[in-house]
C-alpha cells in the first residue's frame, strides 16, 4: 500500500506553502501532483519544481495514471498528494487510491461559489464531491497552514 502522508486540495497545486511548510510538516519526500492539464504542461511543471527543497521528488500525473500507478510506490516514498478539486480526489478514492483524510487548503472564490472559510469557496459540484467523500469514509478538514487549527469542512458547508 502506498505511504500517503498527506492529501491536500490546493488550486495552486505546488507553491511555497505546499513545497516547504506542508512537505516538512508531513515528512514527505515526494509530491505527486494529480492534475490532467498539468501532467502535459512542462512550463507549469518547471515553475512548481523551482519551489522544492533539495531531496524532494515530484511527479506530475493524470488522475488515471495516479490510480494505475500509486500502488507501485515503495514504502520509503512518503507521498504528499495534491489535487485542485475535491472531484479529482473523489475519482482517486473511487479508483482505489487509499485516502482517508484530505486537507482542504485553497479553493478560490469565483462566480457561482460561496465563501465558507477565508481560503475556501465552494459550489454545488464541490459540495456533492465532499459529501460523496464523506460517504466513502474520507475525513475532510480545512487547514491553510500546519500551525492553524483544522476545521471539519462539514461544519462550514
Amino acid at each position: 500500500m502506498p505511504n500517503i502522508v498527506l492529501s491536500r486540495i490546493d488550486e495552486r497545486l505546488v507553491h511555497g506553502q505546499v513545497g516547504v511548510q506542508w512537505v516538512g510538516f508531513a515528512g514527505a519526500n515526494i509530491i505527486v501532483v494529480v492534475n490532467d492539464e498539468v501532467a502535459d504542461d512542462q512550463i507549469q511543471q518547471n515553475l512548481m519544481e523551482m519551489v522544492l527543497a533539495d531531496g524532494i521528488a515530484i511527479r506530475f500525473w493524470t488522475v488515471q495514471k495516479t490510480i494505475d500507478t500509486i500502488h507501485k510506490a515503495a514504502d520509503r516514498q512518503k507521498i504528499l498528494l495534491v489535487c485542485k478539486t475535491p472531484t479529482d480526489f473523489l475519482a482517486l478514492v473511487r479508483g482505489g487510491v487509499p485516502i482517508d483524510r484530505i486537507n482542504v487548503g485553497n479553493m478560490h472564490f469565483a462566480e457561482g461559489k460561496n465563501q465558507i472559510h477565508k481560503t475556501v469557496s465552494v459550489d454545488a459540484n464541490d459540495i456533492n464531491a465532499f459529501t460523496a467523500l464523506k460517504e466513502a469514509g474520507v475525513e475532510c478538514y480545512v487547514q491553510g497552514v500546519p500551525t492553524e487549527p483544522a476545521t471539519d469542512i462539514f461544519k462550514l458547508l
